[in-house]
């Protein structure tokens, strides 16, 4: 593990180097999670230099002071720019939360990657009602909800499952729900036009959280966008099935560098 300071606070990573020459990449995780996520894209390593972040209040990271919604997300941003001036990333990918911060950095930040996968996202990002009740008032009950069929994962390992449930609750239920407020608050689906990188937007088959529509939209609005699917997996295709998720990334940069 490694650590930038910026801003007062401090945001840790890791990267992963087993000596390919492609571009670094760099990998933002969703609401309640931590750069434990991305485990199974240590195997592009061999192609791309893998860079995993916490972000402020999540995992190993140093927390901002910062209220749910559009200060949260600029914050976060923070936290992946701090890394990818460390690192020299030059692809975001971001999952969830994640995505919507990909999203913000294209549109408001001045840093210009070369290509971006948005994967288990949207250009609006709506929560639940309920969801948002428990995650106030019945955490226990949130984790649960998430952790449903067709949620977070389709049909996964139960150690994948435990894992999963143990990170949110390591997360904790004020910045997880500071994370899904945010995400309730995000919604650029009128500016999408204006992005002018390559995208790749990736969902789970079954993922009910980000339904297929959801990346369908973002193909179609952003103007040199594509579309890839995941068999047998939910919201956290990257987690559930990371060769399938493999492949398609590493044909999709490998086009856009050709």
């Amino acid at each position: 593990m490694e650590t930038v300071p910026h801003h007062g606070r401090e945001t840790a990573y890791d990267v992963v180097d087993r000596g390919g020459n492609g571009p670094p990449i760099c990998c933002i995780h969703g609401s309640g999670g931590s750069r434990g996520i991305w485990t199974g894209q240590q195997s592009l390593a061999d192609r791309y230099p893998i860079v995993t972040v916490d972000l402020s209040g999540h995992g190993d990271s140093s927390d901002a002071d910062a209220s749910a919604g559009y200060t949260a997300l600029s914050a976060y941003a923070d936290d992946v720019l701090a890394v990818v001036d460390e690192t020299d990333a030059e692809i975001l990918v971001g999952n969830s939360l994640g995505g919507a911060i990909v999203l913000h950095i294209l549109l408001e930040r001045e840093f210009d990657p070369t290509a971006v996968v948005l994967t288990g996202t949207g250009a609006r990002l709506g929560v639940l009602d309920d969801l948002l009740t428990w995650l106030k008032s019945d955490f226990e009950r949130a984790v649960e909800f998430l952790h449903g069929p067709n949620r977070l994962f389709y049909d996964p390992d139960p150690k994948l499952r435990e894992q999963s449930v143990e990170r949110m609750y390591d997360c904790g239920q004020r910045v997880t729900r500071r994370d899904f407020l945010t995400c309730h608050e995000f919604d650029v689906r009128n500016e999408l036009g204006s992005i002018d990188v390559p995208a790749l937007a990736v969902y789970g088959e079954y993922d009910q959280l980000t339904p297929p529509w959801f990346h369908e939209y973002l193909a179609d609005e952003i103007d040199d966008g594509e579309l890839a699917e995941i068999e047998d997996a939910g919201h956290l295709a990257m987690l559930e099935q990371p060769t399938a998720f493999n492949v398609v990334v590493d044909d999709f940069l490998t086009k856009t560098s050709t």
